[in-house]
């Protein structure tokens, strides 16, 4: 089998031969990889190549790919039993330990994917404050939800359009779309708006326009404003989540800004450790909207599904032992600056930022703000980049908007196998 021949045959039942849309290198041009297995920091394609995996499965993969603890527990579980839709213990462990981590949070809803998370987040905050209209930002993505898919109006005081046919006008006109990072905008927006918002929802860390973080005063003025006006504020941490710091990105954003915390939170992907699993939560008093208790519903078959809880719980578990993250921002920040080195020793614009096990660079002279400036980076030189690095065996994002990953396995020799790759792709 090749990667081409099977990208063949995946076209022809399968739209673009791929199940979600980046996976088809349409950004970068050539064949996607075909992935036969992971084994710690590398994956394996049809072709036999083996690469080191910055991707992660966009994630989750923090402790790398087929970690014993974590394919124990989820081999012990899937023994017991794949599917049951009746409550087990293991749904309680795993809000419990999420509870005990992020201390924004009382209770927790678990769901299957950060798509529905989000998306019962905003009916959530919604149902609880009785209002329609919400916030978000170009270049944060928060699923494919039909309001959700929006991009910026004309205007300030015009609602955002839809990005994707088969989402109806009516049901983008109450979506706001601001700029990231820009604090006189919002303040003009809840000036004009802010009684009729129900929540402001925002990546703190933005991770699908590469890594862009919200800058200090922007999260501290969002808060105030979210408070003054009675709107909620939601932290989309599906992407950071237990992936910048063992208390996500809001723990980070608390210990600049004492006190912070947002009123409901998302997350996905690292507490499900690879499988399908996400959750919401917030306050007992707003979870208390949602059904059984309040008029708010939400349900799912495969919520808190035995084997994903059994794989998130054992990935949480282990990220919690002293000394993990430190091991895991050193590995990170020592690959950050080593890239950043080798492009200044080319010539090339390029700038970098990272947290935790997360990263990203631009080929920028400096690190954009916001979505308008990620576009202007020098998409060309990107993709050959990517490609030469791809032939070197270091499978990096498919896209220029996309943040890469760090995982516990990734070694010493990876990080330097890497740099060696970037300095012959960037000459």
């Amino acid at each position: 089998m090749s990667n081409q021949s099977l990208f063949e045959r995946a076209q022809r039942v399968i739209p673009g031969g791929v199940n979600s849309p980046v996976r088809a290198f349409r950004a970068v041009g050539g064949t996607p990889r075909f992935i036969t297995k992971g084994d710690g920091a590398y994956i394996f394609d049809a072709e036999g190549q083996r690469y080191i995996d910055y991707i992660g499965s966009w994630g989750p993969m923090i402790l790398g790919h087929g970690h014993p603890a974590v394919l124990e527990a989820v081999l012990s579980a899937a023994r017991e039993g794949f599917s049951y839709g009746a409550p087990t213990e293991r749904e309680i462990e795993l809000a419990e330990e999420i509870i005990k981590l992020v201390p924004s949070i009382e209770q927790v809803r678990l769901v299957s994917s950060g798509t529905e998370a989000t998306m019962s987040a905003i009916r959530l905050a919604r149902g609880a404050t009785g209002r329609s209209k919400f916030i978000k930002f170009e270049g944060c993505y928060h699923g494919h939800t039909d309001s959700l898919l929006v991009k910026a109006g004309s205007g300030l005081a015009t609602f955002g359009h839809p990005t994707s046919a088969g989402v109806p006008a009516e049901v983008a006109q109450h979506t706001l779309v601001l700029e990231y990072n820009n604090v006189e905008q919002l303040e003009e927006a809840f000036q004009l708006h802010g009684k009729e918002l129900a929540c402001v929802i925002i990546e703190p860390i933005a991770g699908n326009m590469n890594f862009v973080r919200a800058a200090l005063p922007f999260v501290k003025r969002l808060r105030e404003l979210c408070t003054e006006y009675g709107a909620l504020l939601v932290f989309d941490e599906v992407m950071t989540g237990f992936r910048v710091g063992l208390h996500s990105a809001q723990g980070h954003y608390a210990s600049l800004l004492p006190g912070f915390k947002p009123d409901v939170s998302v997350f996905g992907k690292v507490i499900g450790g690879g499988m399908p699993l996400a959750a919401f939560g917030a306050s007992r008093e707003i979870m208390a909207h949602l059904a059984p208790l309040g008029g708010v519903y939400q349900a799912g078959t495969l919520s808190g599904n035995p084997v994903a809880t059994a794989c998130g719980l054992a990935t949480l578990r282990e990220i919690q032992k002293p000394g993990f993250f430190e091991a895991l921002s050193t590995k990170t920040q020592y690959l950050v600056n080593g890239l950043k080195k080798v492009a200044d020793e080319n010539g090339v614009p390029f700038s970098v930022d990272s947290q935790g096990g997360m990263f990203g660079f631009f080929l920028m002279n400096e690190l954009p703000q916001n979505y308008q400036t990620v576009m202007t980076t020098d998409k060309e030189r990107f993709n050959r980049f990517f490609h030469g690095m791809l032939e070197a065996g270091v499978y990096l994002a498919p896209a220029l908007y996309e943040a890469g990953f760090v995982s516990a396995a990734h070694s010493q020799a990876d990080l330097d196998a890497t740099l060696a790759a970037a300095r012959a792709a960037l000459r």
